[in-house]
């Protein structure tokens, strides 16, 4: 949609020959930006309820900068994941703010987070080892606007930090759970409440977690009906899931 599109379009809308539906439809297929190297989807918000992320891997940090900077001037806000130091310093010489963030343990930038948060998740962790994807998970499902609330270390080894918490399990309305080893936490947390169960196999054990392929099996076949789970080490993708749910139900 060029300019001229969108006058036309704007000045029906003001001139009542098109509703306030008909224009939003319009606008949701609104094309991307091109920026040579990158296309950058500015309306996928508008389209399925999450922003277009920057995935930090493997770019440049001066591309990195260019899309967060693109994003920023369009939406006034930026998630970048698996992101590095060295882009964050980039960004503070850029944008110089407070609203920048920087995660070190998620790896995770942020400019622009929601204020006004709803309804509530829980990101659950197993071990300490697994800290990092659950810190992915919740500032995830916090930058796009649910309230979040986290319950580390309380894995199977010592079942009974976790059924301490069982008043905690049952209040909230999502529930992320971010295990590596053998993957039996989502399961346990799942037999314990009716509330949706996100899981999340991590990459953390010894020889035979086999990179955190044994967690997925094992969460992929839990008795326990119910519960989702997402690929390995995806805490972003647990996030933005369980911030659909957590909006919508």
């Amino acid at each position: 949609m060029d300019i001229k599109k969108l006058e036309s379009l704007l000045n029906d809308l003001k001139n009542s020959k098109i509703s306030i539906s008909a224009a939003l439809d319009a606008l949701k297929n609104l094309p991307y930006e091109d920026i040579d190297f990158a296309k950058i989807d500015h309306h996928r918000g508008m389209r399925n309820g999450i922003p277009e992320v920057i995935f930090a891997q493997n770019k440049k940090t001066d591309d990195a900068v260019a899309i967060a900077l693109a994003m920023l001037e369009k939406s006034g806000r930026f998630l970048i994941t698996k992101a590095t130091e060295e882009i964050y310093k980039a960004l503070i010489k850029a944008i110089d703010s407070k609203k920048l963030k920087f995660y070190p343990k998620s790896k995770i930038i942020s400019y622009g987070e929601t204020k006004n948060k709803k309804g509530h998740v829980l990101i659950i962790s197993a071990g300490t080892s697994d800290i990092p994807v659950a810190e992915e998970a919740e500032v995830t499902a916090s930058f796009l606007g649910s309230r979040t609330e986290r319950l580390y270390d309380v894995g199977v080894a010592g079942i009974h930090r976790l059924l301490s918490h069982r008043k905690l399990i049952q209040k909230t309305k999502v529930i992320i759970v971010a295990a590596g080893m053998e993957g039996a936490l989502p399961s346990i947390v799942g037999g314990l409440t009716d509330k949706p169960v996100i899981a999340v196999p991590t990459s953390v054990g010894y020889g035979t977690s086999l990179g955190g392929l044994t967690a997925l099996f094992a969460m992929l076949n839990s008795c326990v009906p119910g519960i989702a789970v997402v690929n390995i080490d995806n805490g972003f993708g647990a996030g933005c899931l369980a911030h659909k749910i957590n909006i919508i139900c």
